[in-house]
């Protein structure tokens, strides 16, 4: 499994597994080869509901941000 962290709070998101990862790493851009972190907002999130990314990972991240503008999420393999 892949569990997910606020990267500024340190703050455990919840656990994903590999496919919806994989998901998530296409749908948003990296900076490297080897980057684990994310910044995510609720445009973001509207467009991988267009897009048919996975419902659980959509409402997982939905959840995380809460009522702020953004946040940058990392992963870590467990």
């Amino acid at each position: 499994m892949v569990r997910l962290y606020d990267k500024d709070t340190g703050a455990f998101i919840g656990e994903i597994n590999d496919q919806q990862l994989q998901q998530l790493m296409d749908a948003l851009e990296e900076e490297s080869s080897i980057d684990r972190d994310y910044y995510i907002n609720h445009a973001q999130l509207e467009f991988f509901e267009e897009q048919g990314l996975d419902q659980t990972l959509i409402s997982l991240l939905r959840a995380a941000l809460g009522s702020r503008e953004g946040m940058e999420i990392v992963w870590g393999i467990s």
